[in-house]
């Protein structure tokens, strides 16, 4: 349902999932957001997410959610101890395929900023098997399907 396939990230109810290359960052005179390579940045040099700054982010992994399973993103607790938090769009539809997740982040630290590189782990996700198929499925509803990179909005702004 996921690749690539680490065994390393199974926890008991859930597999973790790590950040990708790109975010987006809000623009102060625009209203759509810029891409950002995170390429460049490591443990040992993360880029810096400031006190009250929101972005888009991605996960490395590139899901493939059957008909008959939903998903859901939920923060490690460690991130959000440290002061992530993630806007409540975590949901992943049955059909939900070829795509990474866009997960929304934000700092809600008031004074200190917060360490991110790719490949960290950013969040677990808990699979549910549905009782039954939908009678549709986001293979042929979902706006989000075959993104392959971070995603902003496609329909509200």
């Amino acid at each position: 349902m996921l690749t690539p396939y680490d065994p390393e990230l199974i926890n008991p109810a859930s597999i973790d999932v790590t950040l990708g290359e790109t975010i987006m960052i809000e623009q102060e005179k625009r209203h759509d957001m810029r891409r950002y390579s995170l390429t460049n940045f490591s443990r040992e040099t993360p880029f810096f997410l400031m006190p009250g700054e929101f972005i888009l982010a991605e996960t490395k992994e590139i899901f493939n959610i059957p008909d008959d399973i939903a998903a859901q993103f939920a923060l490690k607790s460690s991130l959000g101890r440290a002061g992530f938090q993630h806007a409540l769009a975590a949901y992943i539809d049955p059909g939900f395929n070829n795509s990474v997740l866009t997960l929304e982040l934000t700092n809600s630290r008031k004074f200190h900023r917060i360490p991110m590189w790719p490949g960290m782990r950013i969040g677990q996700i808990i699979f549910h098997r549905m009782s039954a198929e939908p009678q549709v499925s986001y293979k042929t509803t979902g706006r989000y399907n075959n993104d392959h990179s971070v995603t902003g909005c496609k329909g509200l702004l």
